[in-house]
């Protein structure tokens, strides 16, 4: 007579309660802060003025709540931005470029002439104008790429250098969009934008400054997950991803389909720098981006291709930005702590993709 072995179908470990895909980033950001703590106070600082400092510039009212989410947005749109062009198998690192022209052109159209639109194509058009400027600075390394073979990694950064030293230019000249110099004011700026060209908040009995930019920020991330995960156009940026030479004897157009991602993601650039202009700064300085392109870049780096990755990750950064202010504004705590916890971060992350690609081959 045979007997049957009772087997438990409950789950036996950590990883089958929660995916290690999600846990691991908890757990890194969990250290990485940790770590932080004990770096102020092995300084001297005050761990709890830190701590409390630091929530608060997060999530301490309803107004920083919004500014958190608004810095979000441009990181994730980066974000997504990396992971188009990365399914082509292409690596774009000149989102910090593509911010700063996206937010130059962006400046200037609202400046000159986008004010007398009627509602909506007030900062319609100088969002349209920022996405598309991006999209070509973009679409120019991937042009390198497919006609000559230049490497998209050094072109794309090598256009970044070429780009903030545009925008400075454009803030110092008098000519271009630096607003006059009076008793109040030298510094290189350009003027104000006109109040019609202001991207609308979402909430603005409560104080918030969160900006209708988050709807489009949501929207693009569902048309990126949709042409990534379910549409021709994902397939074959895909198959030209992973062969090049083959994809064009089977008939496509492979020199075409680089350069589109190239002008995609760049575009997606354009429009973070537009939307942080419009939303959040409202005049143009020539370090307006401050980073935000290069901290988008590893949003995109650590999303491993996923769009909801990307989301995750823009938020994280997003309100460790805001917290890192406040800490050191209130706590008198360097922001170069947080830094530190950010690429703390990074580095757990990207070192755990060797166990986690192990345990998923067994």
């Amino acid at each position: 007579m045979k007997t049957s072995k009772l087997t438990s179908s409950g789950p036996r470990s950590w990883s089958d309660l929660v995916p290690l895909q999600v846990l691991v980033p908890i757990l890194s950001t969990v250290v990485a802060l940790g770590i932080g703590l004990l770096i102020i106070a092995a300084t001297g600082g005050s761990v709890t003025e830190a701590i409390e400092a630091f929530w608060d510039g997060m999530a301490g009212s309803d107004y920083n709540i919004g500014a958190s989410l608004n810095r979000a947005i441009s990181l994730g749109l980066v974000g997504l931005g990396f992971i188009f062009a990365n399914r082509a198998n292409l690596t774009n690192v000149g989102g910090e470029g593509q911010l700063a022209i996206g937010g130059m052109i962006a400046t200037a159209v609202a400046l000159h002439g986008a004010g007398s639109l009627p509602f909506g194509l007030a900062f319609l058009v100088p969002l349209a104008a920022g996405a598309i400027a991006g999209g070509v600075w973009g679409g120019l390394a991937g042009f390198l790429k497919a006609k000559r073979g230049t490497n998209e990694v050094i072109s794309t950064l090598l256009l970044s250098f070429i780009a903030l030293p545009i925008v400075y230019w454009s803030v110092e000249s008098f000519h271009l969009l630096r607003k006059p110099i009076t008793d109040l004011s030298s510094l290189p700026e350009s003027p104000e934008i006109p109040d019609p060209t202001k991207l609308p908040l979402l909430f603005p009995d409560n104080g918030s400054p969160l900006h209708i930019g988050l709807l489009l920020a949501v929207l693009a991330v569902v048309v990126v997950w949709l042409v990534l995960k379910h549409s021709t156009l994902g397939l074959r940026l895909k198959a030209v991803g992973l062969n090049e030479t083959a994809s064009r004897r089977a008939g496509l157009r492979t020199s075409f389909y680089i350069i589109l991602a190239m002008v995609v993601s760049g575009g997606l650039g354009g429009l973070g720098g537009a939307i942080m202009i419009l939303g959040q700064q409202f005049y143009l300085t020539s370090d307006f981006s401050s980073g935000y392109g290069f901290d988008g870049l590893v949003v995109g780096l650590l999303s491993r291709g996923s769009a909801v990755g990307v989301v995750i990750g823009a938020l994280l950064f997003g309100f460790l930005r805001s917290g890192s202010i406040n800490m050191e504004i209130t706590a008198h705590v360097p922001s170069a702590v947080v830094l530190i916890c950010q690429g703390l971060i990074v580095i757990f992350i990207a070192g755990s993709a060797i166990f986690t690609n192990r345990k998923a081959n067994r």
